[in-house]
């Protein structure tokens, strides 16, 4: 699964715009998370929490729908869903 990935996400994966992650048909966004963190370990302490969940202004969205509206970490992806990775963004 193609992974798309924003800011510093994208810095902490050796700039790159989109990471080739294993994952099966019937993945869930924590799995594709988990399977993307076992490639650049340093993404952990970025994207979850202690307690496994997201951290705070983390967001995933599939085909363009924040998965917050869905199911969470347990919304299921397919293979040619576009899967993005956005990272706490601040500005004014």
């Amino acid at each position: 699964m193609k992974v798309k990935l924003f800011a510093t996400f994208r810095d902490i994966c050796n700039d790159n715009k989109v990471v080739e992650v294993p994952a099966s048909e019937d993945s869930t966004v924590v799995e594709v998370l988990e399977a993307l963190i076992r490639l650049y370990p340093e993404l952990e302490v970025e994207v979850f929490t202690t307690e496994r969940t997201l951290k705070p202004f983390v967001h995933v969205f599939i085909n363009g729908r924040n998965v917050l509206h869905e199911e969470g970490l347990l919304t299921k992806v397919k293979s040619d869903d576009q899967f993005a990775l956005f990272p706490p963004v601040a500005g004014g």
